[in-house]
């Protein structure tokens, strides 16, 4: 298996650990295989034998095996064992589906350290990380940004582990005290938070500026743990399969590698729901993918008009599911490749040049865009503030269950689809995070607080370690260079 980046117009390919560590391609691009890996019914039957007699670990190593041909297949199955875990999850099933209601299920995602669903990735990324620099003896300095929920899981995956540091921007005041608290709470060296003056999409833009500074990037050995780190895609495929192997395990044997399923996703940065493609790609019965967004709608407005049109920090909403706060998802770039098969010199003018100068991409009127849900399977829709106190006080009210924002989001658009009929098949929606992390809104939604974890209690209270940082890209630099120097010199 090799990949390239989706603007390199001279198919040059790597091997799977070297864009581990790369993060963003040199070009500006994103790492996709060659080609995705296809599946049939061998496949699907013996991922449901692993998953059912050895578990979520094992399914998840052999998954892998489709995408990582560098590490041998025995460290392989030992770094998922390590990486999905009890009682680092609390669920030995580490991923579940549950009955919300009629034709709508819950994909519960949110077992892991931080009880989100970036843990499912962040884990094996973890573990992928430290076996890789100890073969090739050398240090990773993460650089990554987050609107919520990726720096807390980033810390907690990569914190003690030997030859990583974690350098994390956050947009400050944007996220909520819990969130905040997860992060800023790690009294660790190798950690460093960094609230920027702005929102997550300037959090992001700074990282993207300091990967396209090559001398930078390889004198301070920077890499990258956002989802535009080919890994977290790869791993995130595998709870798409282990969704659909638990939703069809009461169909009849003869029938199931026929059932398709379809999957609400709520998404900002259009990664998680981009594993979904991939997953359909593969071969996965997967019949609608179904994109959704809050107030900040610059998904919901391509999947419906054909226009990508990024927003400023200014026109960046503030709301009340603010881990899709985002205006600019990083992660569409690869889905647009494959829309416009992998035509290199056409995704580097548009994602390269176009978006730069004007703003915005402009499909409406290409032949491809036609087949964004004939062949691809896509819909979308979008969620408001109303929208998520309503269906979290009805989930919680007529179906005994607590679901925090994000995942109400998600709720809403499949019920929307469901009642209407343009979906028929059965939904899952992807669990974002418990509701803990957003007690606000949980309270403002049912009148009351919801639990908190026992390995919660008191995390708001702990001390906090976070530097303020100017929107500057030379700021964050700076730091990273003072921090690592005294290192650099022993």
């Amino acid at each position: 298996m090799r990949y390239l980046s989706t603007r390199d117009q001279e198919h040059t390919t790597s091997s799977f650990c070297d864009i581990l560590l790369e993060g963003l391609a040199p070009d500006g691009g994103l790492y996709l295989p060659e080609q995705y890996p296809t599946i049939g019914d061998a496949e699907l039957n013996r991922w449901r034998d692993l998953l059912n007699e050895q578990g979520y670990a094992a399914l998840a190593a052999d998954v892998l095996t489709l995408f990582i041909d560098d590490i041998p297949a025995d460290d392989l199955k030992d770094i998922c064992a390590r990486a999905y875990t009890t009682p680092k999850f609390s669920e030995a099933d580490i991923v579940t589906v549950t009955p919300l209601e009629d034709g709508i299920y819950l994909g519960g995602l949110s077992h892991g350290p931080t009880a989100a669903f970036k843990d499912m990735a962040m884990q094996l990324l973890g573990e992928l990380f430290e076996y890789e620099l100890k073969r090739r003896h050398q240090v990773l300095n993460i650089l990554g940004a987050t609107s919520g929920d990726t720096g807390s899981s980033a810390e907690y995956a990569m914190r003690g582990r030997d030859g990583i540091s974690v350098f994390m921007l956050t947009p400050r005041g944007r996220m909520t005290a819990f969130q905040q608290a997860q992060m800023f709470s790690i009294d660790d060296p190798n950690i460093v938070n960094m609230a920027v003056d702005g929102v997550f999409d300037d959090c992001q833009d700074i990282v993207k500026d300091v990967s396209r500074d090559l001398q930078f990037k390889r004198t301070w050995n920077i890499g990258a743990v956002n989802s535009i780190n080919w890994a977290r895609l790869m791993a995130q495929v595998v709870y798409y399969i282990c969704c659909w192997i638990r939703l069809t395990e009461s169909v009849d044997p003869s029938q199931r590698n026929t059932t398709n399923v379809s999957f609400a996703v709520p998404t900002g940065n259009f990664g998680d729901i981009c594993a979904g493609h991939i997953a359909r790609c593969m071969g996965l019965p997967i019949d609608r993918l179904i994109v959704v967004t809050n107030e900040n709608d610059v998904l919901n407005e391509f999947f419906t008009t054909g226009v990508y049109r990024v927003r400023s920090a200014e026109q960046t909403l503030d709301t009340s599911s603010p881990s899709m706060d985002i205006s600019k998802a990083s992660n569409f770039e690869r889905f647009i490749a494959d829309l416009l098969g992998r035509d290199a010199a056409r995704i580097n003018d548009l994602f390269g040049k176009q978006l730069a100068s004007q703003g915005y991409i402009d499909l409406s009127n290409d032949p491809t865009f036609a087949t964004v849900e004939s062949e691809y399977g896509f819909l979308s829709g979008r969620s408001t503030h109303q929208d998520r106190l309503t269906t979290i006080r009805t989930s919680w009210q007529d179906c005994g269950t607590m679901i925090d924002p994000h995942t109400a989001d998600g709720v809403k658009v499949a019920r929307d689809m469901k009642a209407d009929g343009t979906v028929t098949t059965p939904i899952i929606c992807l669990e974002t995070a418990l509701p803990v992390k957003f007690a606000e809104t949980i309270k403002e939604a049912t009148g009351r607080l919801p639990d908190t974890p026992a390995r919660f209690h008191g995390i708001e209270d702990l001390p906090r370690h976070v530097v303020n940082v100017p929107n500057d890209t030379q700021a964050v630099k700076d730091i990273i260079v003072t921090t690592l120097t005294p290192h650099t010199q022993e």
